[in-house]
C-alpha cells in the first residue's frame, strides 16, 4: 500500500495569506489590531531614546541611505529593512512593548515590519490592519507548532521570536500583493535571514534581546522583497524534509499551523503592557502593591515578601542582570516607590536607597505548586508579605493587566498609558488616527506623526 503524499503545508497557508482583505475580518478583530498597531509604534517611538533604540537608529543612520521609510523618534528616513531594524529594536528596547499568550513579543516584529512596506507602497490603513492580523496568525501559530516558547528554548535553545520573521514575510508579503507561490518564497527566504540563540537573555543591558525583535522585523521585510524581485525558496519550507517542523515541530504539529485560519485570530491573544518591566513580574508587582495599599502597610513593618509563579516564568526573571526583567529589582522599585512609573527608570539612582536594598534582599521565589498545575506557561503570582508583628498577608493575580484573559484594554486606557510615558507629546493625535485607520489612504501619514525634528525625541 502506497502511502499518503502529505499537502504542501507552506503552499496552503500562501494561498490563504494571499487573498485576505480587510473585508473579511470581523470589527472586533480589527479593533484589537489597531490597538496593537499604535501601542507598537508608540514603543518604538519612546524606546527610540532608550540605549538600544539609540544604537539602531545611529547604525542604521550610520549607513548613508536615504528612503521613505520613517525611523521613529528621529527625524531620519531610511529603506524599509533598515527602518523596520530600528524602529523594531526601539519597539522593545524597554519592555513596554506588547507580548502573546502563546509567548514572545511579536509586535515589535510584525507590527514595524508591516509599517515599513506600507509605507515603502502607500498602503491604505486598512491595508496594514490586515497585514498585521495576518503576521499574527502566522508567528503565532509556527510558535504553537513547534510547542512554544519555553520548549524552542528549553530543547533547542532558540529565541521563539525568530519565528515571527516568517510571519513578518507573509505580511509584507500581502502589502505587496505576492502570489502564493511568491509568498512560500518569502516565507523560505525569511528563514535564511533569522535566528537567535537563547544565550543573548545572558547579557547586561537590554540591547540584543530589543535587536532580535529588528533583526526578525528586517529579515522578514527584506524576505519579501527578494521574493517580489523572482528570489526563490523551497516550495515547502514549513512542511518539507528537513524543514521548520521537521528541525523543530511537535507531534501534531502540522495540525496546528492550520488549525482556525480564518477563524481564530491570533491579535485576540495579544497583551498589552502598563508598566516597563518583563511581563512576568507584572503579576507580583499588582498583587504586592495592592497588599500595601490596602493593609496600609509601609516598608518599614515588611519582614519577608515570598513570590510564587509558574517554574516557565520564575525562570525568565529570577536574579536577572537586565534591571527591566529581573523580578527581584522591579518589586524591590514598586514597593519603594508605590509603583513603577512608564516615564524614567529608576536605576541607577536606586540602588543606593537604602530602603530599596532592604526591601530587595527580603524578597524569594519559589515555584508555586498551584499556578505551575494550572497555568504552566502563565504569568500568575502569589505573594505573600511577612510583617515585623508576626502577621502575613496574601494576595493571588492570574494575569496581569493588559492581558487577554483580562479583557482587551480601552482606547482611553492606551491614552493614559502614553500620556504617562511621554509628557510634551500629542498622543491624542496618535490614537485619534489610529482609532480610524481603516479610513487612512496612506499609512505614511500616520507614521509621519512619530518622527521629531531632531535626532531623537530627547
Amino acid at each position: 500500500m502506497q502511502a499518503t503524499e502529505k499537502p504542501d503545508l507552506t503552499g496552503t497557508l500562501a494561498e490563504y495569506a494571499a487573498f485576505t482583505s480587510v473585508d473579511a475580518l470581523p470589527g472586533s478583530v480589527r479593533e484589537r489590531a489597531k490597538l496593537i498597531i499604535l501601542d507598537e509604534l508608540a514603543s518604538s517611538y519612546f524606546g527610540a531614546d532608550c540605549p538600544a533604540g539609540r544604537l539602531a537608529a545611529r547604525y542604521v543612520a550610520g549607513q548613508g541611505v536615504h528612503g521613505e521609510v520613517q525611523v521613529l523618534g528621529t527625524a531620519h528616513r531610511s529603506s524599509a529593512e533598515l527602518a523596520a531594524l530600528a524602529n523594531g529594536t526601539a519597539g522593545h528596547a524597554d519592555e513596554i512593548d506588547g507580548a502573546h499568550v502563546v509567548g514572545g513579543h511579536p509586535g515589535a516584529t510584525l507590527v514595524h515590519a508591516a509599517t515599513a512596506v506600507a509605507q515603502l507602497r502607500h498602503s491604505s490603513g486598512g491595508e496594514l490592519v490586515n497585514a498585521v492580523v495576518l503576521g499574527y496568525d502566522v508567528g503565532t501559530r509556527l510558535i504553537d507548532a513547534c510547542g512554544g516558547l519555553f520548549r524552542l528554548k528549553d530543547e533547542f535553545h532558540l529565541h521563539s521570536d525568530f519565528l515571527h520573521a516568517v510571519g513578518a514575510a507573509v505580511a509584507c508579503g500581502r502589502l505587496l500583493g505576492l502570489e502564493p507561490r511568491q509568498m512560500a518564497n518569502a516565507m523560505a527566504l525569511a528563514t535564511f535571514r533569522a535566528n537567535g540563540l537563547c544565550a543573548l537573555f545572558r547579557e547586561d543591558n537590554h540591547i540584543s534581546k530589543a535587536f532580535c525583535n529588528g533583526q526578525y522585523a528586517s529579515a522578514g521585510v527584506g524576505a519579501a522583497l527578494m521574493a517580489e524581485a523572482g528570489m526563490e525558496g523551497v516550495a515547502d519550507v514549513i512542511g518539507e524534509r528537513h524543514g521548520l517542523l521537521e528541525a523543530w515541530g511537535v507531534e501534531d504539529g502540522r495540525e496546528r499551523v492550520l488549525h482556525g485560519l480564518g477563524t481564530d485570530f491570533a491579535v485576540t491573544g495579544a497583551n498589552f503592557k502598563f508598566l516597563r518591566a518583563g511581563y512576568p513580574i507584572h503579576t507580583a508587582v499588582e498583587a504586592a502593591t495592592n497588599l500595601t495599599a490596602e493593609h496600609e502597610i509601609t516598608p518599614e513593618m515588611i519582614d519577608s515578601i515570598r513570590v510564587g509563579m509558574p517554574g516557565n516564568a520564575m525562570r525568565v526573571v529570577d536574579g536577572r542582570t537586565m534591571h527591566n526583567i529581573c523580578l527581584q529589582d522591579m518589586l524591590g522599585v514598586a514597593l519603594t516607590r508605590g509603583g513603577i512609573s512608564l516615564a524614567g527608570s529608576p536605576f541607577p539612582e536606586i540602588e543606593s536607597d537604602p530602603v530599596f536594598l532592604t526591601l530587595r534582599k527580603q524578597i524569594t521565589l519559589r515555584v508555586d505548586p498551584d499556578l505551575d498545575r494550572d497555568q504552566p506557561n502563565g504569568r500568575g503570582a502569589v505573594v505573600t508579605i511577612g510583617l515585623t508583628d508576626g502577621r502575613t498577608v496574601t494576595r493571588r493575580v492570574d494575569a496581569p493587566r493588559g492581558h487577554s484573559l483580562r479583557g482587551a484594554p480601552t482606547w482611553p486606557e492606551l491614552s493614559a498609558k502614553w500620556h504617562e510615558a511621554l509628557s510634551g507629546v500629542d498622543t491624542d493625535a496618535w490614537i485619534s488616527t489610529a482609532a480610524a485607520l481603516e479610513d487612512l489612504d496612506d499609512v505614511g501619514t500616520f507614521a509621519d506623526q512619530f518622527a521629531t525634528g531632531g535626532d531623537s525625541h530627547a
